[in-house]
């Protein structure tokens, strides 16, 4: 799906800010006709944001189930015989939206964006009571999965699987797009380089989807660097080719638009739109990760969009002073944990040439875990009839195939991640992921495919890795394993590695997450676990094995900041692995990761000679 864009012939208006709020105490509003007047209620709620941290009610804040949205809007009078479109960037979990008393659209998947067709709802000039139904409720067929449980006294308490709070609302903007009936749906952009004596020619391939009525298309690729032209190209299928190409460089970025141009047979213009994308070629080969043919070493974080008040909500202000940090810190990549990111995040990595993993929302799908670690009621099977089933997987597909279609042309995104610490070392699991693994594959065949693998699925019991293009290891000894005894957590640590390149030769490994819990401002003589000292000294250790094995190819600290939870017993308000407090403060370990990031040098793809101390 095309992002919203402002071009000679589309016009987009911001939804953003109050609109009228009030929750669904019985989930029985849209029964009850809510939808079909104005909301009574008196309370507001601000967009984009979650619903969780804003209101000074824990029974809202605890709310399952149904939250409805509602405004005005406005429709300019000169949109006239063009199409309306209303585009959500993302509704935590599901969406049922109403233009005045009818149904317009639904969809499950918390995490991306989607539109409702508003054209035949609008009258120019006029308003539109635009109603929206969110739901959190997570259930085995979502992604992420989880169960809905009966308290004793009936109220109802959502159990989730993932080990990060299920925040709710609408979480991304919302715009009201006006577009030629005839317009370009959507756009594919593959690139290559070849060198020569004179410098790398860059070879741009398209492939466009027009809707409404046949038309001409017009291609000009543009340096954004210059505004100018450097190639034309026409059809809604073809190819072209930049001399002298300005590579999208880690670090650096580099940036072409392709602009396209639907036009009739007189040359009238009836459509415009532009799409970046950068020149670059990504491959895994003999251990190392190759961007534009050079080994690449990933240093960085696991992420989260998480802060303060507006919980997942998206904030501008946020994305750049997390991006400030992780240029401070020296960092040249990040994996999007453990869902797709904003597509405003995604454009400042594509600006700024932050090299990205990623990830879709399947969290979760390890009932293990889930009753271990996270303190689930019970352990079942993960893969079955009655938890993670066809439904799961055949919905698991679809969030990969969106993912890949809404980032396909972004440079940023070296590695498509398909699931984070799931099941993997059972038959069943093998049935589950061979048709996903294959799914990304054939969504897209040019970047690699990946998975995170978990530390209960080591090298001799994992039994889909072969399925995958590079290794993604979740590793904590000295934490969740040989708590505070780094001697013995090095050497457990390096076995694995080590069988990992026995099993698994020529794959190269990313360690997408090692880390521990850490109370900023809490010190000891000792290598104390939960004290800034001992986060030092356990990512010293980590960074002893990293550095001792050349089949390692990227570090990720888990995580860039510490972040909100479920409650319980195995959390104190929240997860404080970060290198950062939730509120942006730097830890101690920060400093030594600026330190050490900063000399490896990996921004410019320098790989580092290892190191003895």
């Amino acid at each position: 799906m095309l992002a919203p864009q402002l071009t000679p012939t589309r016009t987009v208006l911001p939804l953003d800010g109050m609109w009228r709020f009030r929750v669904d105490w019985n989930n029985d509003g849209i029964d009850a006709g809510w939808q079909n007047s104005r909301l009574d209620t008196r309370h507001e709620m601000a967009v984009p944001a979650s619903v969780n941290d804003v209101f000074a009610d824990e029974a809202v804040r605890n709310h399952v189930g149904c939250y409805f949205y509602q405004r005005d809007v406005q429709i300019p009078m000169e949109w006239g015989d063009r199409q309306i479109v209303v585009r959500f960037g993302s509704v935590t979990h599901h969406a049922v939206v109403f233009a005045g008393d009818t149904e317009i659209t639904r969809f499950k998947g918390g995490y991306m964006p989607f539109e409702a067709d508003l054209t035949a709802h609008a009258t120019l000039g006029g308003t539109v009571r635009l109603t929206v139904v969110v739901d959190n409720r997570l259930d085995y067929t979502c992604i992420p999965p989880g169960r809905i449980n009966i308290l004793g006294d009936g109220r109802r308490e959502q159990e989730y699987l993932h080990d990060f709070y299920n925040y709710s609302g609408i979480h991304r903007s919302v715009h009201l797009i006006s577009r030629p009936r005839t317009h370009v749906s959507d756009v594919t952009i593959t690139t290559d380089v070849t060198a020569g004596d004179a410098g790398a020619t860059g070879i741009v391939t398209w492939d466009i989807t027009a809707e409404g009525e046949p038309a001409e298309v017009t291609i000009t690729i543009i340096d954004q660097r210059t505004d100018e032209p450097v190639a034309t190209g026409s059809g809604h299928a073809g190819s072209a080719t930049i001399t002298d190409v300005n590579l999208w460089t880690p670090g650096v970025g580099g940036l072409y638009d392709l602009e396209i141009r639907l036009v009739d047979q007189d040359g009238t213009l009836i459509d415009l739109y532009r799409q970046h994308f950068g020149v670059r070629t990504v491959e895994v080969a003999h251990n190392q990760f190759l961007i534009n043919g050079r080994p690449f070493y990933f240093t960085g974080f696991g992420m989260h969009e998480d802060h303060e008040t507006v919980g997942k909500g998206h904030v501008d202000a946020h994305v750049l002073q997390d991006m400030e940090l992780l240029s401070w810190i020296g960092a040249n990549s990040l994996r999007t944990s453990h869902y797709p990111y904003s597509e405003q995040w995604m454009d400042y990595c594509d600006r700024q040439g932050i090299v990205v993993i990623d990830e879709t929302p399947a969290v979760g799908l390890n009932l293990g875990v889930a009753g271990g670690i996270l303190g689930g009621t019970e352990v079942p099977a993960t893969f079955g009839p009655d938890t993670l089933n066809d439904q799961t997987q055949a919905q698991h597909k679809l969030e990969i195939e969106r993912l890949i279609a809404r980032d396909k042309n972004r440079p940023s995104v070296v590695l498509w991640s398909i699931a984070n610490e799931p099941e993997s070392q059972t038959d069943a699991s093998r049935e589950y992921f061979a048709p996903l693994a294959q799914a990304a594959r054939d969504a897209d065949p040019t970047r690699p495919v990946g998975f995170v693998n978990v530390m209960l699925a080591p090298y001799d019991r994992d039994k889909i890795t072969d399925l995958f293009d590079v290794i993604m290891l979740n590793r904590y000894y000295g934490w969740y394993f040989q708590t505070g005894d780094l001697a013995n957590a090095e050497r457990e640590m390096r076995a694995e590695v080590e069988g990992w390149i026995t099993t698994h030769p020529g794959k190269p490994i990313i360690f997408t997450e090692f880390g521990a819990d850490t109370v900023a401002g809490l010190h000891s003589i000792y290598h104390q676990p939960w004290t800034e000292d001992f986060q030092v000294a356990y990512h010293r250790m980590n960074s002893r094995v990293f550095d001792a094995y050349d089949e390692i190819i990227g570090e990720q600290m888990w995580n860039f900041a510490d972040f909100q939870t479920k409650v319980g017993i195995v959390r104190v308000d929240g997860n404080k692995k970060g290198a950062f407090t939730r509120d942006r403060r730097p830890k101690a370990v920060a400093r030594y990761l600026r330190d050490r990031w900063r000399k490896l040098d990996a921004a410019a793809y320098g790989r580092r000679e290892p190191k003895q101390n």
